[in-house]
């Protein structure tokens, strides 16, 4: 694996502008990147990854009915057409043609037979969500449960580290402890940031090169991502920022992105998007602020054979004026 190295200086709130030597790594699927210095201005509280998703007992469903909708094969729950075999033996649709139309249990064969009765018993039922033990407090219809638990805010979130492929899920403290504690990402307390980059030979863009720093301020967790990818042909540098939440609460955050120097700036001004959007969908969505190579090497001044990048930025909370029906923007001090 090649390190690419960029120089970082980040700023905000009352910490004044210091040289920092951090590491970018090409995306590295097989390991996680480290930074080499890391400084925590805020004590961050975590919690307890999810392990067990589990339905509770709550006395709504016995649990030998819970049990009997169960499949024997993959232990997930069994929705219409439900399949047994000539001596009863159940399991769901998806399975039946793993086990090539023979019964896991009784090694009969299946044929095409279904278990009509197990089906309207489970019309019946109502169910807690899955996610109960995590806040949800919804009772759902057994068919209708599905489709509630893919969309529910209560489920956990995804790692938002773009360097690996991290299949850690957890709840937004345990998350913010596991990106400080295992990828060694930068944390900063604070609204406004100051970034620098640079890059000893911007022509070679592997795809990607990146940077992940975590902001908190207004009592949220926001993630500043800075790349350099591929477009097309072109090698661009994109930075954007990802709200630590559901996308309703993100709408309630805006965020300016600036960079620039000799009389010239970009400046883009958008809504975090929520780490429940991939990093990946949030890159090819061009939802952020683009540079292109020659507008970089623009603002990097010199020779133009070194990248030096300055992003400045901030994050605002709207709120709501009740009697003119608008939005104001409301800045951390």
């Amino acid at each position: 694996m090649e390190i690419d190295n960029i120089e970082c200086v980040s700023s905000s709130d009352g910490v004044e502008d210091e040289e920092i030597q951090t590491s970018v790594a090409s995306h590295n699927p097989g390991g996680m990147h480290h930074h080499p210095h890391v400084t925590h201005l805020h004590p961050y509280a975590s919690s307890k990854p999810i392990i067990n998703n589990s339905i509770p007992q709550t006395g709504i469903v016995p649990t030998s009915v819970h049990e009997l909708l169960e499949c024997p094969v993959c232990t997930n729950s069994m929705y219409p057409p439900i399949h047994q075999c000539h001596n009863g033996h159940t399991l769901c649709s998806t399975c039946k043609s793993r086990v090539h139309n023979r019964c896991p249990t009784c090694r009969q064969e299946l044929g095409d037979i279904r278990c009509l009765a197990l089906e309207k018993v489970a019309e019946s039922l109502e169910l807690p969500c899955k996610y109960y033990n995590l806040g949800c407090p919804e009772i759902f219809p057994y068919y209708s449960k599905l489709k509630h638990e893919a969309v529910c805010n209560f489920r956990p979130y995804n790692c938002p580290y773009a360097g690996s492929e991290c299949s850690v899920t957890g709840d937004i403290p345990y998350l913010v402890a596991h990106l400080r504690d295992d990828h060694k990402v930068d944390m900063h307390t604070g609204c406004t940031f100051n970034h620098r980059y640079v890059k000893s030979n911007p022509r070679e863009v592997e795809n990607a090169t990146w940077m992940l720093t975590v902001f908190h301020c207004f009592g949220q967790y926001f993630c500043l991502h800075f790349e350099a990818f591929q477009l097309g042909m072109a090698p661009v540098y994109m930075a954007f920022l990802r709200f630590m939440g559901d996308e309703n609460e993100a709408r309630n955050y805006s965020y300016s992105l600036e960079v620039g120097a000799n009389g010239r700036k970009l400046i883009w001004e958008g809504t975090p998007r929520s780490i429940r959007d991939g990093h990946r969908k949030v890159r090819d969505s061009h939802d952020g602020l683009i540079i292109q190579r020659n507008m970089a090497l623009f603002f990097s001044g010199g020779d133009r054979k070194e990248l030096k990048l300055r992003v400045t930025g901030r994050i605002w909370k709207e709120q709501q004026n009740p009697d003119a029906g608008v939005c104001i923007p409301n800045l951390c001090s």
